[in-house]
């Protein structure tokens, strides 16, 4: 019952033009500062988040303000989002709050990002090219809602829209993995632990404006 309600789902949203591919090896790519380019996420599950694991790989050269991954709610805005300030402020909202890791600058080369968070300690866990860079509390006892709007190369100040050119991502996105559950970021592996929220592997999308799919350039 439930794989037939998966494919019906499926059906629904690729008739309203939305995209199910396996982008093994390939980037979203968002060439310019814009307030309309971005591309939408279908989570293939719906359900409460009292815990999750959010890992993506990114380049850009931007040193103003960016948003990575933006998740809202009709009723909550950053309910889940993980955003720049400048370099070496990643910033991770949880409900609308949030917490502050300070990362030392990297070369001029793609970071790759795992945030974790559990709603029965509060604790948020940012790792940042394989290396821990902290743990901090906020939101315990909180559980994120379930009809989301998830944006990437945007952030939303409302559900699906309210964008900013300012904040807008320019570079590449990649390898976007979402699970409903802590895993250790330590030794994480997504062939054996695959997105059950969002899987790069099997993503559902749609990409708005200036948006270009392309073969990753590294590793």
């Amino acid at each position: 019952m439930e794989k037939l309600l998966l494919g019906v789902l499926l059906l629904t949203f690729l008739s309203e033009g939305m995209t199910q591919r396996d982008l093994r090896g390939k980037v979203f790519i968002f060439p310019e500062e814009s307030n309309t380019a971005h591309v939408s996420l279908i989570p293939r599950v719906k359900k409460p988040l009292k815990s999750f694991t959010l890992c993506l790989k990114a380049f850009t050269d931007l040193t103003r303000p960016h948003s990575l991954f933006s998740y809202n709610t009709r009723s909550i805005d950053n309910e889940l989002l993980l955003f720049v300030n400048k370099v070496g402020d990643y910033v991770l909202y949880i409900g609308n709050t949030a917490v502050t890791f300070k990362v030392p600058p990297s070369p001029y080369a793609p970071i790759h990002l795992c945030a974790s968070w559990e709603s029965a300690s509060g604790i948020a866990e940012l790792w940042v090219n394989g290396k821990p860079v902290g743990r901090k509390g906020l939101r315990k006892g909180y559980s994120l809602g379930a009809e989301a709007s998830i944006i990437l190369g945007q952030e939303q100040d409302s559900f699906g829209g309210g964008f900013d050119e300012k904040q807008s991502f320019v570079g590449e996105i990649w390898d976007v993995f979402l699970l409903d559950r802590v895993v250790s970021l330590k030794d994480i592996c997504f062939s054996c632990y695959p997105g059950s929220i969002l899987n790069w592997q099997a993503l559902i999308y749609k990409d708005r404006g200036y948006v270009v799919v392309k073969p990753k350039l590294w590793a």
